[in-house]
């Protein structure tokens, strides 16, 4: 019995349609919000080394606990949705989020503010999942990737303004609490465009969900050779990108480049080119299929990668640049085809991709913190390379998957070559 409990009552909404533009711009800035919560204390890495006196990899920690949290609760929360319904479980996750993001602000010690990251984290669960499952209830599958890459485009631009409110917060006041409280406040004015903007659900009815039915479909999800590879391309690329941006910071900081913190900081602009390339690559994988275009995605972030061992300033930024526009591309496009395989339980289906994308992020900013701190930069490219090499293997095998599915799995399959 599906958990899903989508109907074809009404159309889905197309590009030019009443409610496409209110729907992409609610979904917009929740994925603003959910990206400068996520990763808030990203840019405060160096700061936090030097107030509790940490390791680099210790500091990053506050960023792994609050995805990991992300992780852990991202499908009760999806199916939460399935039976409260799509936008309430998002209001709820994002208005938890903010008042975790404030008492974070507050926390007394290092241990406390762990704490209080790992529950920002679960509060945060209720989105990202939710927030993917609403589009592919909504829009028509043909407009699917530009609307999805919207939503992404959103998460790029709160993942680069969130970083830059904080660092410039945090170099005019030499506080890393009123920087954390500065981007919680500044996402608590997004929760409220969200909730006046995004429109209820169209084409989605809430139903009870039980623990039987929802096991029937994580099993029956994981029993597709395709979805198993798209949620392994999820956890290496993000696994990949926060490794690239915890440290990096470390390596403009010292020698030879010596940065002021602030200066630092505005890498995270880079963020800005996700905005660009997750919309055009969810266009261009209607094209090059999705095989295709996630495998020129990471070749072009570990172009990137080995472009980031210059000890040339332009060649390390060019190189964050591009292994940017490689994450955000493949991403966008791994995560739309999810929603196109999954004809049932999509809340499911996207949460457990995101379920392996935030592991990811936790297991690969963790480790990437031990090599840094073991072996220096170098080894931590050496390291991001690795990674995507492993993404290019398991993306090559996405043509011989989806021939392998059964039939039924073959008609629902997106267009893989």
């Amino acid at each position: 019995m599906p958990v899903s409990a989508a109907t074809a009552v009404e159309p889905g909404l197309r590009r030019g349609d009443h409610g496409f533009r209110r729907v992409s711009v609610g979904l917009f800035f929740a994925g603003f919000t959910t990206f400068a919560l996520l990763y808030a204390t990203q840019p405060l890495l160096p700061r936090l080394v030097d107030v509790f006196g940490v390791s680099p990899g210790t500091a990053s920690l506050t960023v792994s606990v609050t995805t990991g949290g992300l992780a852990v609760a991202i499908i009760p929360a999806s199916a939460l949705s399935e039976r409260w319904g799509r936008r309430p479980v998002m209001l709820w996750s994002l208005l938890g989020a903010v008042v975790f993001g404030l008492a974070a602000a507050v926390a007394p010690s290092f241990a406390l503010l762990l704490v209080l990251r790992a529950f920002e984290g679960v509060a945060l669960a209720g989105l990202p999942a939710v927030g993917m499952a609403y589009l592919a209830d909504e829009v028509d599958g043909g407009h699917l990737g530009g609307a999805m890459g919207l939503y992404i485009a959103g998460n790029s631009v709160g993942g680069f303004g969130g970083r830059i409110v904080v660092s410039a917060i945090d170099d005019l006041t030499g506080s890393w609490r009123v920087a954390l409280g500065g981007i919680a406040a500044l996402s608590g004015a997004c929760l409220l465009a969200f909730w006046l903007v995004l429109p209820a659900s169209r084409r989605f009815t809430p139903s009870p969900v039980a623990a039987r039915e929802l096991a029937v479909e994580v099993e029956a999800h994981l029993r597709d050779p395709v979805l198993r590879r798209l949620f392994l391309i999820g956890l290496l690329l993000m696994g990949t990108f926060v490794c690239a941006y915890n440290y990096v910071a470390f390596r403009l900081l010292g020698p030879p480049f010596s940065l002021p913190d602030l200066v630092v900081g505005f890498v995270f602009v880079l963020y800005a080119v996700g905005t660009v390339t997750s919309t055009a690559a969810g266009r261009l994988s209607g094209r090059w299929g999705t095989r295709t275009t996630v495998l020129v995605a990471a070749g072009v972030a570990a172009l990137g990668a080995l472009a980031m061992l210059a000890p040339v300033l332009a060649l390390v930024i060019g190189g964050l640049a591009l292994l940017t526009v490689g994450f955000f591309a493949g991403h966008a496009v791994a995560s739309a085809a999810v929603g196109h395989r999954a004809t049932h339980g999509r809340a499911v289906a996207s949460g457990m991709y995101l379920f392996t994308y935030y592991v990811g992020s936790s297991v690969g900013g963790t480790l990437g913190g031990v090599v840094f701190g073991v072996a220096g930069w170098s080894a931590t490219v050496a390291f991001l390379v690795a990674l995507l090499a492993v993404t290019a293997v398991v993306v090559a095998g996405l043509r011989s998957a989806g021939s392998a599915g059964s039939a039924g799995s073959e008609r629902r399959a997106p267009s893989l070559d």
